[in-house]
């Protein structure tokens, strides 16, 4: 139920973090729990099943669907649709294919993208697609939403509304979110608790005032003065 974020200096090792918790790695070692399982070296689909969903840091979107089958894509996992309904198009498939696009519609009016369910993905503002991908990785019903990024390549108003929007995520559907990201004037007003990694080692875990104040933290950052010189 944390918003808690993950920073470091460029190749730190935090979207390689993200990517071995979401299945994309297999980690050569230790172990990784959700729920109080374990689900280090599982596959992406069966992590995704156990409750973590993710956007990344160069969007994903199916670029040429509409913004509704892009939110509706993340539905189809739970949907209980045998081979032979979805072929005869049965009763059971229908119900399930309206559901869907209920449910759909309810997730893009939420970030009010509602007016453009029929829009092409990909001809939509950055913001617009930004939003769109985390409505997409929203409808697989994540317990844990991992965040890669998600203010990169916006304005200062832009990031204003989304620290509002991920405030009101993590209240409305009850989920812990985890957040990369660069821009320190987000991470420390949006965040409860953040680890700062350097060269894939956690260097710093606390409060945004207690890493503020962290000396490695600093050193990572800003440089430490050389004493010779």
């Amino acid at each position: 139920g944390e918003l808690v974020g993950l920073i470091g200096p460029n190749g730190a090792g935090k979207t390689t973090a993200f990517n071995i918790v979401t299945g994309v790695y297999t980690p050569t070692s230790g172990v990784i729990t959700m729920a109080g399982r374990q689900i280090q070296g599982k596959s992406p689909v069966t992590i995704c099943h156990s409750g973590i969903a993710r956007t990344f840091q160069n969007i994903r979107l199916f670029q040429n669907l509409s913004a509704l089958e892009n939110v509706t894509a993340g539905l189809h996992h739970s949907a209980e649709r045998g081979l032979l309904g979805t072929i005869l198009r049965t009763p059971k498939f229908l119900r399930q294919q309206r559901a869907c696009t209920h449910q759909a519609m309810e997730l893009l009016a939420t970030f009010n993208l509602a007016d453009k369910a029929n829009s092409r993905a990909g001809s939509l503002s950055y913001g617009d697609q930004r939003r769109l991908e985390i409505a997409r990785a929203l409808a697989t019903r994540p317990r844990i939403l991992l965040l890669d990024e998600p203010a990169a390549g916006m304005n200062p108003q832009e990031k204003i509304e989304l620290m509002k929007l991920l405030a009101f995520i993590k209240e409305k559907f009850s989920l812990g979110l985890w957040l990369i990201e660069h821009d320190m004037k987000l991470v420390m007003t949006i965040c409860q608790r953040i680890t700062v990694l350097d060269h894939g080692e956690t260097i710093a875990v606390g409060s945004p005032a207690q890493v503020q104040a962290n000396e490695k933290v600093i050193e990572a950052y800003l440089g430490k003065p050389d004493e010779a010189a």
